[in-house]
């Protein structure tokens, strides 16, 4: 009875929570039914109930697939160089618009560093490939004029991957800063007083009050990261890909694509997703063990 009481009076707020659960359920837990045919040789025309039961020869034949553990090598790369070089920059950003007291010009770089996070990743590619291209790039121009020779940034197999991080960065940082600057807004004015009290600068605010008031926050960002370790994003990547650098970008995902959607092998790729899920969900596990060790905020 209590319960029920409780729901009538949260009605409006269990209302609002309906869609998001509903999206969840369907999209979420009811199509983890067909994780069912990554043990099976699934043919379509013969459905789930009709398709051949073959245990785990899908993973055995995943294991010994030559691509997987160069796939494997790929994604980890690219997900640690998003680590190291473009997960800081939010935070980076964030903490220098915090420091900005002139809020016309604040929100004039706000907006700036917004607007990439609505382009699709077909105009961000599009974008780099007019500037890059080896005839009449913008890039290769201004080498030519100042003696250089030019470079095929679009072929040469050693950018891709810096490619790929700049592409990142810019379409994507400044979405990220939300969330820090929502963190620092509800730092205590009163520490920042204190601090210029005992004669702290701007820097020393910010070190000292400022990044320990959203240490919680950048913990949980990062865990919620690891959760993706294998995800590194497939219309980047396949939008980047070409028969020369395709060995050193090819991930799981464009590889999923490959032979489960145009060469129609839906167990075997099946396979591959639940092997990167349960990685991405043990990582997640394992990182929050240890936030939870050293004292830090954690997801569970």
């Amino acid at each position: 009875m209590e319960r029920a009481r409780r729901i009538r009076r949260n009605k409006w707020l269990y209302l609002m929570i309906l869609p998001g659960f509903l999206y969840f359920v369907l999209f979420k837990y009811i199509p983890m039914y067909g994780l069912v045919i990554a043990f099976q040789d699934y043919k379509p025309y013969k459905g789930i109930f009709g398709s051949e039961w073959v245990g785990f020869a899908q993973f055995s034949r995943l294991f010994h697939d030559p691509w997987f553990w160069e796939i494997t090598r790929n994604t980890l790369v690219l997900f640690g160089l998003n680590i190291v070089f473009f997960f800081p920059v939010p935070i980076i950003l964030a903490l220098m618009l915090n420091e900005v007291r002139v809020q016309a010009f604040k929100r004039a770089i706000q907006t700036a560093v917004y607007i990439p996070y609505f382009m699709s990743w077909v105009i961000v590619v599009a974008i780099s490939f007019v500037m890059l291209t080896v005839d009449n790039g913008i890039i290769n121009n201004i080498l030519t004029m100042t003696g250089h020779e030019k470079i095929n940034f679009l072929l040469d197999v050693r950018w891709f991957r810096p490619l790929y991080i700049l592409q990142n960065i810019w379409r994507e940082a400044g979405w990220g800063t939300i969330i820090y600057l929502a963190a620092m807004a509800g730092t205590d004015p009163q520490l920042y007083e204190a601090a210029r009290m005992d004669g702290a600068g701007r820097f020393r605010q910010m070190w000292h009050v400022t990044l320990p008031s959203i240490r919680n926050v950048i913990v949980i960002m990062l865990l919620l990261r690891m959760g993706s370790v294998l995800e590194v994003g497939f219309e980047h990547v396949y939008l980047l890909l070409n028969p020369t650098n395709r060995h050193v970008g090819e991930i799981f995902d464009t590889f999923m694509y490959t032979q489960g959607l145009l060469q129609g092998q839906f167990s075997y790729t099946t396979a591959i997703g639940f092997f990167r899920s349960l990685v991405g969900l043990g990582l997640v596990v394992c990182a929050n063990a240890i936030a939870r060790k050293f004292n830090e905020e954690s997801l569970f």
